[in-house]
């Protein structure tokens, strides 16, 4: 346990606070008490006694440990660790939106059906896909809702023979567990000598048990992807994929290099989903819950959950239970995460079209930036330009002793948080760097001088330090094997 030194706070658990003579309350049991709820009396749950100032200073303590965006730069924004407007939740916090509830009669919530309403098609404008579900509460929960669509297309049009989902190597490992749990069987498109999917790969993979592909009833693709690369082989990859029956699902994860620029369904795309913390900076993480709405074709439309918002006349209203019944039905109780439904619409409305599209180019630009500064450096293991994020690996390290987690434990030494590490799994070492649009050029800097020293110093063969780092964080670097295998969950006297 570290020393608590100048302003900085060690802390220990809050049971090696407690003493037998201090209590946080000093109630006494009273003698005629009758329990009057019906439920089984509560016996001893077992909190640490310790008075209130102390049980405040351990709170106000550990978030003083927190790092978040609002102290520094977090340079895998994707997920998403970026400026989250506080223009957003002033507007998140207004009365009207903020007290309402979800069981109150449509008649007085037209405000707030309204603004889901708008937020609807905004999403259908920006992917140019029609049919918009804001249901999902979040991105995962949204790959679901998109393949359950997909399902039910298939199984009501007479095609439930279709059994199997294609995905790449590359992908959210999110994909290919949302498709079995869907029913489907998974086939991997291998993507790993370019990073993307070549045309030869997927014809392989289309046709592997049916010549017509007649077995296949999707694919699931993130575009960009996940080492940061633009699919340029979607077009034809698509129209044979269409040709044969299937439904293109777009993992909507890094739409933030995308929107404003290119409209998904433009490239062949049916179905997608959108994290809403990723491209349109609702908080998410320690910050707040997700929301992952989903986009689809017309012709995907019918098949979409229940209920989306509808506008009769001058009055929105929610879809009745048994209006459209090709609908998958209901995914879950009420209508999503409509806090972060306020967030997302303030942000669109605040930028304007344009905004928009400065937002994909400036993310595109900082990547790009970045991996023109660091390929000298360190490995880049697909040539050409990314696009919001870069990828670089510790090749060039690793023969000196300094792993990627080497690396991302100094950066934390330097009081940055570190990039994503060792995904995607296609590529060994990996170091998936993204700045987003909101980081000024001079912090954006500072990262690179840091990954620049690192590698200078490990050049030089001043290795060993960075098997020791970090040494200025509250708590040091643990054997993460052993934690792994021998968690200790549970603290004893």
């Amino acid at each position: 346990m570290p020393e608590t030194r100048a302003l900085y706070q060690s802390e220990p658990l809050l049971w090696e606070k407690e003493q037998a003579d201090h209590s946080g309350t000093d109630w006494h049991t009273p003698s005629d008490f009758k329990n009057r709820t019906g439920q089984t009396e509560r016996g001893i749950i077992g909190l640490p006694q310790v008075t209130e100032p102390e049980v405040i200073r351990h709170f106000v303590r550990l978030s003083s440990w927190n790092y978040s965006i609002d102290n520094g730069i977090f340079p895998l924004g994707s997920c998403t660790m970026k400026h989250n407007p506080r223009l957003n939740e002033k507007m998140a916090r207004l009365e009207g939106f903020a007290h309402l509830h979800p069981l109150q009669p449509q008649e007085s919530v037209q405000g707030a059906l309204g603004l889901m309403y708008d937020l609807q098609n905004w999403l259908a404008e920006l992917t140019g896909l029609s049919g918009v579900c804001l249901t999902p509460a979040a991105g995962a929960h949204g790959e679901l809702a998109g393949i359950m669509t997909i399902r039910r297309a298939h199984d009501l049009n007479g095609q439930s023979q279709r059994k199997i989902i294609l995905v790449p190597d590359s992908a959210h490992g999110t994909n290919p567990a949302t498709a079995v749990l869907c029913g489907y069987q998974t086939r991997t498109i291998a993507t790993k000598d370019t990073g993307i999917i070549c045309l030869k790969a997927f014809e392989e993979a289309l046709t592997q048990t049916t010549e017509d592909g007649s077995d296949i009833a999707g694919m699931m693709v993130t575009n960009p992807n996940t080492c940061g690369l633009f699919e340029t082989n979607i077009m034809p990859i698509v129209d044979l994929l269409h040709k044969a029956g299937g439904y293109f699902y777009c993992d909507g994860a890094n739409f933030n290099a995308l929107v404003g620029k290119i409209r998904p369904a433009d490239f062949g795309v049916d179905v997608m989903h959108l994290n809403l913390h990723k491209t349109f900076s609702t908080p998410h993480g320690g910050g707040g819950p997700g929301s992952g709405p989903i986009c689809v074709t017309e012709h995907l439309a019918p098949y979409l959950p229940r209920p989306l918002v509808v506008k009769d006349k001058e009055t929105y209203r929610l879809e009745e239970e048994d209006e459209r019944d090709s609908s998958l039905g209901r995914l879950k109780a009420f209508q999503g995460q409509f806090g972060m439904h306020v967030r997302t619409l303030a942000y669109m409305l605040s930028h304007g079209q344009d905004g928009l599209k400065q937002v994909s180019e400036d993310a595109v630009l900082s990547a790009n930036y970045i991996l023109s500064q660091l390929k000298d450096d360190y490995h880049v293991p697909f040539e050409g330009f990314c696009m919001h994020e870069c990828l670089l690996t510790d090749q060039k390290q690793k023969d000196k002793g300094v792993s990627t987690m080497d690396i991302a434990k100094t950066i934390v030494e330097y009081g940055m948080h570190p990039m994503t590490v060792y995904f995607p799994l296609v590529v060994q070492g990996a170091m998936l760097i993204e700045p987003t649009e909101t980081e000024s050029k001079e912090n954006i800097d500072r990262f690179i001088r840091v990954m620049k020293d690192i590698a200078t110093d490990t050049q030089s063969g001043d290795t060993a330090q960075f098997h020791t780092f970090p040494l200025s964080a509250p708590r040091r670097r643990l054997d993460e094997v052993k934690a792994a295998r021998e968690p200790n969950l549970r603290w004893r006297a």
